[in-house]
């Protein structure tokens, strides 16, 4: 029989019980933040049909980066690559019941077959965060600035990372209304704009070319501009470009001062119709998007009710735990366990039991060492296993209604009643 690997499958992670620990610190964070904003936690099956991709996330996701099959049913069904669609088929099933605007806000676990690289695996946590029912841009501003109090929460000094930002209207205007490009070209054009940075220069100025023609100069002097003021003059009266304007200058007003203007972002999914950010590691050791969002206003409207418009954002825990190591944010997180009890004879586990059971009903996290090991070596176990409390319980201890704890931080001991060991612990909870 072949020896089967210990590893966990290629891109994704054990959680060890201090992985954990880190892991749901970075969850109650992120939560913390956007519960503060009134956002609502919801939750859907990690299986989906696969056409809802399809529809909207992009063709070349579905084929290239999901774990899609066919069920026994004969359902075409793929494990979620990310969250939008499911949320905006959600609202579509309730569209008529539901109260708007809604602040809700999800952490699914999600799947992409993609290579696996630091910060980037095939199975990660993301949170998700989105405002439904308005189009209003202090909406936009709401979640890029939540996004800002999340990096903020974590300890995230504001100039390790600039959010960037950009209007996919704007581009849309310049594509076609500029550079009078038809549907298809703009869309290969966004495309060819979305992957700038991983091609060579001379890659995407041919190809760039090739879509443009003689508007090449006018695409370049758009692309290089650092700031609003820097666009070409052609779009400075671009209603759209006013858009981008007044939400970075609310931004700026609430305190975000690392926000900057960046056309070559785009957001590869097909549904941004709107405001989109990303959020950079400015760090030479981890230069990388950290996530993003936009503003998604068609989404909803693909499952044949009335348009509901809503911007988000996702944020992967990976990326976020890669950043934390980056600057050294992460906490050092200790067993939630405050008290171990050790017998001298096993002939007293059914006291200890008790004296287990009286102790939790008062709060206190207790486990029992139920081992043949030496009381020494016991000792030492809780140490390594950062348990604060050791009560070591034998039978002269029964006999006498006492116990003896050992306070392992300073090494000293101390014995007292038992019945007085509830309120020993309250001083410490």
């Amino acid at each position: 029989m072949k020896k089967l690997s210990t590893e966990a499958y290629k891109g994704t992670r054990d959680f060890y019980p201090e992985d954990m620990r880190l892991q749901n610190y970075i969850f109650a964070t992120m939560k913390s933040v956007v519960e503060k904003y009134g956002y609502e936690e919801y939750t859907a099956s990690i299986l989906e049909e696969s056409d809802l991709y399809r529809a909207k996330t992009g063709e070349e996701i579905v084929n290239e980066q999901t774990y899609s099959f066919i069920d026994r049913g004969g359902r075409d069904v793929t494990l979620r690559p990310e969250m939008t669609p499911t949320v905006a088929r959600m609202v579509a099933n309730k569209r008529k019941t539901l109260f708007f605007p809604l602040r809700w806000y999800s952490i699914p676990n999600c799947f992409r077959y993609e290579r696996p690289q630091r910060g980037r695996l095939r199975e990660f946590w993301q949170l998700n965060v989105d405002l439904l029912g308005t189009d209003s841009l202090f909406a936009d501003a709401e979640i890029i600035k939540i996004a800002y109090d999340i990096m903020d929460a974590f300890g995230a000094d504001p100039k390790t990372f600039v959010i960037k930002v950009n209007n996919r209207k704007l581009m849309n205007e310049f594509f076609k209304e500029i550079l009078k490009l038809d549907e298809e070209k703009s869309y290969r054009l966004s495309k060819l704009i979305d992957k700038k940075s991983k091609v060579s220069e001379k890659e995407f100025t041919e190809e760039s070319e090739s879509l443009v023609g003689n508007q090449r100069e006018l695409l370049d002097a758009f692309l290089k501009a650092t700031t609003l003021d820097e666009l070409p003059e052609i779009i400075s009266d671009s209603k759209n470009l006013k858009e981008l304007r007044d939400v970075m200058n609310t931004l700026n007003s609430q305190g975000v001062k690392n926000c900057i203007f960046d056309p070559t972002l785009m957001r590869g999914f097909d549904y941004y119709t709107g405001i989109v950010f990303e959020v950079f590691d400015l760090n030479p050791l981890n230069n990388r998007s950290l996530f993003g969002g936009g503003r998604y206003d068609n989404l909803v409207d693909l499952f044949g009710v009335e348009p509901v418009p809503a911007v988000g954002f996702g944020m992967g825990d990976l990326t976020m735990q890669t950043y934390l190591e980056t600057y050294n944010l992460t906490p050092k997180l200790e067993t939630k366990i405050d008290v171990i009890i050790c017998m001298l004879d096993k002939q007293i586990i059914t006291q200890a039991v008790e004296l287990a059971t009286v102790l939790r009903k008062n709060g206190v996290t207790v486990v029992i060492d139920y081992t043949d090991k030496k009381m020494g070596q016991k000792i030492k176990n809780a140490d390594k296993k950062q348990i604060p409390f050791v009560v070591i319980y034998g039978p002269e201890e029964v006999a006498r209604n006492e116990v003896t704890i050992k306070m392992m931080k300073t090494g000293k001991q101390k014995t007292i009643p038992q019945n007085q060991i509830t309120n020993y612990f309250k001083g410490y909870n």
